[in-house]
């Protein structure tokens, strides 16, 4: 016991509960990089406990000159060993040891004991963006271990890609916030899993690997770099100011030598059609629809109208059709069907 706990100890009186201080800490958090309330409460106290053994914080702490005890007392006699005004610091492990945390409880409900001070201190938290840590490291556990992830390649994945996409967008046109959630993570595993795959990459076969980590760099600076008026010295004030600084950066990163590189072709028609008008407004380009015999022009002329006139031609033939969709089934469920 330091000093100043050894007098608080005595001018608290032998009867002084004492305090328990429940220390959890992030595993998503390098080791050692704690709270400076952590660490005061670490060096201030009578006490450290830990039940892990291998707990990733215990070589930092005793680096710095903390003892740690390598046990797991239950709740009455934790109480115990703050009696008399002393602090004891509980390194939670992994679990938040609720075995423990539930133990304690019971004592308070009982009112028969004279408990401690109980104090959650988190030594160390999550940042935004944590969690995706975990989608990273249960990502590489089941490329390893699972029969059907271990044997995927881009091209068996690409339909789910396509797939999730579509989902997606339905969520966000039918207004649903929890089915929207559930639908960007589903889209995220598809980003996750194909850069799980590219690590696997064989430079003698020609496929150069490269990691999430090598994916998200590659966005990072893209959109840094489309952003002048965010993190460099230029400004916007627009949205049409924007979308003049990413078109520029963009021309000046892809060198393309038409307005129609870059575009894919395996897109549906309508948004196919659409892009190409898009692409050839934004460039000033007065280019006339070819004219021919069938619906593929026809329906060309009217993707090419709704990008005039701001229309997502995909979005508004999806919309008509859901209006389709519950006409066929209300005529299913009318009664002259039924008769």
């Amino acid at each position: 016991m330091n000093a100043t706990s050894s007098e608080a100890a005595a001018q608290a009186g032998p009867a002084a509960p004492g305090r328990i201080v429940l220390l959890t800490t992030s595993h998503r958090v390098a080791p050692g990089l704690l709270s400076w309330p952590a660490w005061q409460a670490l060096r201030g106290a009578d006490q450290v406990l830990c039940a892990d053994g291998a707990h990733p914080q215990l070589p930092y702490l005793r680096e710095a000159g903390v003892a740690v005890d390598e046990t797991s007392p239950d709740a009455q006699e934790l109480v115990d060993a703050c009696a008399g005004g002393r602090t004891v610091v509980v390194v939670a492990t992994g679990e938040g040891e609720p075995r423990l945390t539930d133990g304690l409880a019971r004592l308070a409900g009982s009112g028969r004991v004279h408990m401690p001070e109980l104090e959650l201190l988190p030594a160390s938290y999550d940042l935004p963006g944590a969690r995706l840590l975990d989608l990273v490291q249960v990502m590489d556990r089941i490329r390893v271990e699972c029969p059907w992830s271990s044997r995927q390649t881009h091209e068996g994945l690409a339909k789910y890609g396509i797939e999730e996409a579509y989902e997606l967008v339905e969520a966000i046109e039918e207004g649903d916030r929890d089915e929207l959630r559930e639908e960007l993570g589903d889209v995220l595993l598809q980003v996750v899993f194909h850069s799980r795959i590219a690590e696997e990459g064989r430079p003698e076969d020609g496929a150069e690997p490269f990691s999430i980590d090598d994916v998200a760099g590659g966005i990072v600076a893209k959109l840094i770099h489309r952003h002048p008026h965010v993190f460099g010295d230029e400004t916007a004030t627009t949205p049409e100011e924007v979308k003049e600084h990413w078109l520029r950066t963009k021309a000046e990163e892809k060198r393309r030598t038409s307005v129609t590189e870059g575009i894919p072709l395996g897109q549906p028609g309508l948004a196919l059609a659409a892009k190409l008008a898009s692409r050839a407004r934004t460039a000033g380009l007065e280019v006339e629809l070819p004219r021919g015999e069938g619906v593929g022009y026809e329906l060309l002329a009217v993707a090419a109208r709704a990008e005039a006139e701001g229309v997502d031609p995909e979005a508004a033939l999806r919309a008509a059709a859901r209006t389709y969709r519950d006409a066929i089934r209300a005529r299913e469920g009318s009664p002259a069907l039924d008769g």
